[in-house]
């Protein structure tokens, strides 16, 4: 498995201490992902991926919401890991829960977990902290099931909050290797243009986050 182990190590560093509280204060401004959450709606026995599952949190909720599915996530920081395992086992739900170290950038779940593609794929406040993250997209679509959908909520472009706000908003988050993805919204647009699937772009709160969903229409 292959790994950019210079941004594995950084994530590390940025997290081996916030873990501990990041669940307690992301959950003033990850706005939107309880609503992704709510949207995934896998069929039955579907298979869902998180890229960039952090401590598990989302994918916890994804497994208590969707009973039927099977919940598989990877995350590129060791650290944030083993949080995640933790929380897994104190949810009860081993059974139908897969973590593995993974980079977004170079995907391989038939490496990693032994599955090829899956019928939700979502990626919450990520792509912000990927450097690859066009590479990312890319690669979340390749390993859509036809007829899957993938989902993404992330920060955006803040176009009709205060500059100020967009301001002390954009250097808080620069202090934890945080930017938003301001292209976000066409990058994905360019994506489907060349073929097999086609988005929905929402934006929320006054432009403060971005919502995507995927189609995939192409083939296996």
């Amino acid at each position: 498995m292959l790994i950019d182990l210079h941004h594995s190590s950084l994530m590390d560093q940025v997290y081996r201490r916030q873990r501990h509280f990041y669940n307690a204060t992301r959950k003033f401004y990850f706005l939107g992902r309880d609503a992704l959450i709510d949207d995934l709606d896998p069929p039955p026995g579907g298979l869902i991926l998180e890229i960039g599952c952090g401590t598990g949190r989302n994918l916890i909720a994804a497994a208590q919401r969707y009973p039927h599915a099977e919940c598989f996530g990877i995350d590129i920081s060791s650290v944030m890991l083993d949080t995640a395992r933790r929380a897994v086992r104190g949810s009860a739900l081993q059974h139908r829960m897969h973590l593995e170290l993974g980079d977004a950038t170079r995907l391989a779940p038939s490496a990693i977990f032994g599955v090829k593609k899956f019928d939700r794929v979502f990626l919450s406040y990520a792509l912000s902290m990927i450097p690859g993250w066009r590479q990312a997209i890319t690669e979340a679509l390749d390993v859509l099931a036809p007829g899957g959908r993938l989902h993404i909520v992330d920060f955006g472009n803040q176009h009709e909050l205060p500059a100020w706000f967009q301001i002390a908003l954009r250097r808080w988050l620069a202090l934890f290797h945080v930017q938003p993805r301001l292209d976000l919204a066409n990058a994905v647009r360019r994506r489907c243009a060349c073929g097999g699937a086609s988005a929905d772009v929402q934006s929320l709160y006054r432009g403060y986050a971005t919502y995507i969903v995927v189609r995939w229409t192409g083939a296996a």
